[in-house]
Protein backbone atom coordinates (compact mmCIF):
# COMPACT_ATOMS: atom_id res chain seq x y z
CA UNK A 1 0.00 0.00 0.00
CA UNK A 2 1.30 3.45 -0.92
CA UNK A 3 1.98 5.32 2.30
CA UNK A 4 0.03 8.52 2.84
CA UNK A 5 -0.56 8.85 6.55
CA UNK A 6 -3.79 10.32 7.80
CA UNK A 7 -5.78 9.45 4.68
CA UNK A 8 -8.23 6.57 4.43
CA UNK A 9 -8.49 4.80 1.09
CA UNK A 10 -11.12 2.23 0.04
CA UNK A 11 -10.30 -1.48 0.07
CA UNK A 12 -11.12 -3.51 -3.03
CA UNK A 13 -13.40 -5.90 -1.16
CA UNK A 14 -15.10 -3.17 0.86
CA UNK A 15 -13.93 -1.27 3.89
CA UNK A 16 -11.13 1.24 4.33
CA UNK A 17 -7.42 1.36 5.09
CA UNK A 18 -5.07 4.02 6.40
CA UNK A 19 -1.31 4.11 6.96
CA UNK A 20 -0.40 5.33 10.44
CA UNK A 21 3.03 5.95 11.87
CA UNK A 22 3.88 4.82 15.39
CA UNK A 23 3.25 8.24 16.95
CA UNK A 24 -0.14 8.52 15.25
CA UNK A 25 -1.12 5.09 16.56
CA UNK A 26 -0.15 6.11 20.09
CA UNK A 27 -2.06 9.41 19.86
CA UNK A 28 -5.21 7.76 18.53
CA UNK A 29 -5.13 5.10 21.21
CA UNK A 30 -4.55 7.64 23.97
CA UNK A 31 -7.42 9.81 22.75
CA UNK A 32 -9.77 6.82 22.53
CA UNK A 33 -8.86 5.72 26.08
CA UNK A 34 -9.47 9.26 27.38
CA UNK A 35 -12.82 9.25 25.59
CA UNK A 36 -13.75 5.99 27.32
CA UNK A 37 -12.88 7.50 30.69
CA UNK A 38 -14.96 10.59 29.91
CA UNK A 39 -18.03 8.64 28.74
CA UNK A 40 -18.05 6.32 31.72
CA UNK A 41 -20.12 3.14 31.98
CA UNK A 42 -23.15 2.53 29.80
CA UNK A 43 -26.34 0.67 30.54
CA UNK A 44 -26.13 -2.58 32.51
CA UNK A 45 -26.59 -5.75 30.48
CA UNK A 46 -30.14 -7.14 30.89
CA UNK A 47 -30.70 -10.79 31.72
CA UNK A 48 -30.68 -13.11 28.70
CA UNK A 49 -34.34 -14.06 29.22
CA UNK A 50 -35.50 -10.47 29.87
CA UNK A 51 -38.44 -9.12 27.87
CA UNK A 52 -36.97 -6.41 25.55
CA UNK A 53 -40.09 -4.26 25.89
CA UNK A 54 -40.01 -4.52 29.67
CA UNK A 55 -36.31 -3.59 29.66
CA UNK A 56 -37.08 -0.52 27.54
CA UNK A 57 -39.79 0.79 29.85
CA UNK A 58 -37.76 -0.03 32.94
CA UNK A 59 -34.95 2.27 31.75
CA UNK A 60 -33.93 4.69 34.44
CA UNK A 61 -31.23 6.92 33.02
CA UNK A 62 -30.38 10.53 33.89
CA UNK A 63 -32.91 13.26 33.20
CA UNK A 64 -30.60 16.28 33.41
CA UNK A 65 -27.98 17.20 30.78
CA UNK A 66 -24.35 16.68 31.81
CA UNK A 67 -22.57 19.59 33.48
CA UNK A 68 -19.30 18.85 31.64
CA UNK A 69 -19.36 20.84 28.35
CA UNK A 70 -17.78 17.95 26.43
CA UNK A 71 -20.34 15.45 27.70
CA UNK A 72 -23.09 17.96 26.96
CA UNK A 73 -22.01 17.88 23.30
CA UNK A 74 -21.83 14.10 23.26
CA UNK A 75 -25.25 13.78 24.93
CA UNK A 76 -27.22 16.87 23.92
CA UNK A 77 -30.80 17.58 24.91
CA UNK A 78 -33.51 16.46 22.52
CA UNK A 79 -35.19 19.83 22.08
CA UNK A 80 -38.86 20.15 21.33
CA UNK A 81 -41.90 18.10 22.14
CA UNK A 82 -44.17 16.24 19.73
CA UNK A 83 -44.98 18.34 16.69
CA UNK A 84 -41.96 20.63 17.13
CA UNK A 85 -41.07 23.25 19.71
CA UNK A 86 -42.43 26.33 17.98
CA UNK A 87 -44.34 28.27 20.61
CA UNK A 88 -44.19 25.37 23.06
CA UNK A 89 -44.15 25.96 26.79
CA UNK A 90 -40.46 25.88 27.91
CA UNK A 91 -41.34 23.72 30.91
CA UNK A 92 -43.10 21.23 28.68
CA UNK A 93 -40.13 21.18 26.30
CA UNK A 94 -37.75 20.50 29.19
CA UNK A 95 -40.03 17.72 30.45
CA UNK A 96 -40.04 16.04 27.03
CA UNK A 97 -36.26 16.35 26.81
CA UNK A 98 -35.79 14.90 30.30
CA UNK A 99 -38.07 11.93 29.56
CA UNK A 100 -36.30 11.25 26.25
CA UNK A 101 -32.91 11.41 27.97
CA UNK A 102 -34.07 9.01 30.71
CA UNK A 103 -34.85 6.31 28.14
CA UNK A 104 -31.93 6.88 25.74
CA UNK A 105 -28.78 8.26 27.37
CA UNK A 106 -27.50 5.04 28.94
CA UNK A 107 -27.88 3.15 25.66
CA UNK A 108 -26.15 6.00 23.82
CA UNK A 109 -23.28 5.86 26.31
CA UNK A 110 -23.00 2.12 25.72
CA UNK A 111 -22.85 2.60 21.96
CA UNK A 112 -20.21 5.33 22.22
CA UNK A 113 -18.16 3.14 24.55
CA UNK A 114 -18.38 0.25 22.09
CA UNK A 115 -17.21 2.55 19.28
CA UNK A 116 -14.23 3.78 21.29
CA UNK A 117 -13.38 0.25 22.42
CA UNK A 118 -13.40 -0.85 18.77
CA UNK A 119 -10.83 1.85 18.03
CA UNK A 120 -8.57 0.75 20.90
CA UNK A 121 -8.83 -2.94 20.03
CA UNK A 122 -8.15 -2.47 16.33
CA UNK A 123 -5.08 -0.34 17.13
CA UNK A 124 -3.86 -2.90 19.67
CA UNK A 125 -4.13 -5.60 17.00
CA UNK A 126 -1.68 -3.80 14.68
CA UNK A 127 1.83 -5.10 14.11
CA UNK A 128 4.32 -2.30 13.51
CA UNK A 129 5.66 -2.11 9.93
CA UNK A 130 2.91 -4.52 8.80
CA UNK A 131 1.71 -3.56 5.32
CA UNK A 132 4.19 -0.72 4.82
CA UNK A 133 6.65 -0.54 1.97
CA UNK A 134 10.37 -0.64 2.80
CA UNK A 135 10.83 3.12 2.49
CA UNK A 136 7.93 3.85 4.84
CA UNK A 137 9.13 1.32 7.40
CA UNK A 138 12.62 2.81 7.36
CA UNK A 139 11.17 6.31 7.82
CA UNK A 140 10.00 5.58 11.35
CA UNK A 141 7.72 2.58 11.42
CA UNK A 142 3.99 2.26 11.69
CA UNK A 143 1.34 0.02 10.25
CA UNK A 144 -1.55 -0.10 7.83
CA UNK A 145 -4.91 -0.24 9.59
CA UNK A 146 -7.64 -2.05 7.66
CA UNK A 147 -11.28 -1.63 8.67
CA UNK A 148 -13.94 -4.01 7.41
CA UNK A 149 -17.42 -5.09 8.44
CA UNK A 150 -18.84 -2.76 11.09
CA UNK A 151 -15.48 -1.21 11.98
CA UNK A 152 -15.61 1.72 9.52
CA UNK A 153 -18.87 2.95 11.07
CA UNK A 154 -17.57 2.40 14.60
CA UNK A 155 -14.43 4.38 13.80
CA UNK A 156 -16.50 7.09 12.17
CA UNK A 157 -18.66 7.41 15.27
CA UNK A 158 -15.64 7.56 17.58
CA UNK A 159 -13.76 10.08 15.42
CA UNK A 160 -16.84 12.30 15.52
CA UNK A 161 -17.06 11.95 19.32
CA UNK A 162 -13.37 12.82 19.69
CA UNK A 163 -13.79 15.95 17.59
CA UNK A 164 -16.87 17.02 19.55
CA UNK A 165 -14.95 16.55 22.79
CA UNK A 166 -11.92 18.53 21.61
CA UNK A 167 -14.16 21.27 20.20
CA UNK A 168 -15.80 21.60 23.61
CA UNK A 169 -12.43 21.82 25.34
CA UNK A 170 -11.31 24.47 22.84
CA UNK A 171 -14.65 26.29 23.24
CA UNK A 172 -15.16 26.49 19.49
CA UNK A 173 -18.31 26.24 17.41
CA UNK A 174 -18.94 25.69 13.74
CA UNK A 175 -19.35 29.42 13.20
CA UNK A 176 -15.94 30.43 14.51
CA UNK A 177 -14.08 27.23 13.66
CA UNK A 178 -11.97 28.47 10.75
CA UNK A 179 -11.07 31.80 12.33
CA UNK A 180 -10.00 30.26 15.64
CA UNK A 181 -8.24 27.16 14.35
CA UNK A 182 -6.21 28.63 11.53
CA UNK A 183 -5.10 31.84 13.22
CA UNK A 184 -3.68 30.57 16.50
CA UNK A 185 0.02 31.42 16.94
CA UNK A 186 2.45 28.55 17.35
CA UNK A 187 3.13 29.43 20.98
CA UNK A 188 -0.55 29.21 21.94
CA UNK A 189 -0.97 26.34 24.48
CA UNK A 190 -4.08 25.22 22.61
CA UNK A 191 -2.16 24.62 19.37
CA UNK A 192 -1.43 20.88 19.94
CA UNK A 193 -5.12 20.26 20.62
CA UNK A 194 -6.01 22.26 17.52
CA UNK A 195 -3.65 20.16 15.41
CA UNK A 196 -5.24 16.98 16.78
CA UNK A 197 -8.70 18.38 15.98
CA UNK A 198 -7.72 19.13 12.38
CA UNK A 199 -5.97 15.78 11.94
CA UNK A 200 -8.98 13.87 13.24
CA UNK A 201 -11.11 15.89 10.84
CA UNK A 202 -8.98 14.71 7.93
CA UNK A 203 -9.32 11.10 9.06
CA UNK A 204 -13.06 11.49 9.44
CA UNK A 205 -13.53 13.15 6.05
CA UNK A 206 -11.52 10.58 4.11
CA UNK A 207 -13.18 7.69 5.95
CA UNK A 208 -16.60 9.06 4.97
CA UNK A 209 -15.46 9.15 1.34
CA UNK A 210 -14.73 5.42 1.42
CA UNK A 211 -18.20 4.43 2.63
Amino acid sequence: MERETGTFVPLDGGGAAVALDEIEIQILRSLAVQLLELIGPGAAEPAEDADPLAVLFAADGPTEPPSDPALARLFPDAYGGPGGDGGADPEEVRAHAAEFRRFTENDLRTRKREDALAVVRSLDALTLDDGLDEEAADAGGGAVLELTGELPLRWLGSLNDLRLTIAARLEITEDDESAVLFQLPDDDPRKPMVMAYLWLGGLQETLIETL
